[in-house]
């Protein structure tokens, strides 16, 4: 899973600008870093493999100081292979949080918003289904059925999370599906 997220942002990140390895490892990091750090040793392996892809190219550049900088550039392949995540991104991407976001970091460079659209509809549609992280048979429990403060404070922080995400997810689909709607 890890490894998904991570070609992802790089893609990502790299669509933005051309980047050095420790600028990229610094900004995947920030955005997944509380999932789990990004070591040299994911990272470094992951340049390579999409290097041999077609999806990047390395090339040598002047230091800002001294010593020439390995950056990182997104290709066309590279490009096509980011927009076709984004368009058609798993039910893993869709229902994990954590892949959701870093998902949701880079939707924008789909250039199409009935396109984005109709990736943050299958989100909108996860979340409307009635779920819990704590289960009556196949009943959902909400918070009110604990009486223990943990669970209750669980629950309550989810849903009140979820609810704010299905506002923003709403009122984006409007603003994407139909411009001349007042937006966000």
């Amino acid at each position: 899973m890890l490894i998904v997220m991570l070609e992802l942002a790089m893609l990502g990140f790299l669509r933005d600008r051309p980047l050095h390895g420790y600028d990229l490892r610094r900004r995947v990091a920030a955005l997944m870093g509380h999932v789990r750090p990004v070591a040299d040793g994911t990272l470094y392996p992951a340049i390579k493999r999409m290097v041999a892809s077609g999806w990047l190219i390395r090339k040598n550049e002047p230091g800002a100081a001294a010593a020439p900088r390995l950056m990182l550039y997104l290709t066309s392949e590279g490009r096509e292979e980011l927009e076709r995540r984004l368009r058609e991104p798993d039910e893993l991407d869709i229902s994990d949080e954590n892949r959701w976001f870093t998902l949701l970091a880079f939707l924008r460079h789909l250039e199409e918003p009935k396109e984005q659209a109709v990736v943050l509809r299958r989100r909108l549609e996860f979340l409307e289904e009635p779920t819990s992280f704590f289960y009556e048979g196949e009943r959902p429990m909400g918070a009110e059925e604990f009486g223990d403060p943990f669970r209750q404070g669980l629950l309550t922080i989810a849903h009140a999370t979820s609810q704010a995400e299905l506002a923003w997810l709403r009122a984006t689909i409007d603003a994407l599906e139909d411009p001349g709607s007042t937006s966000q």
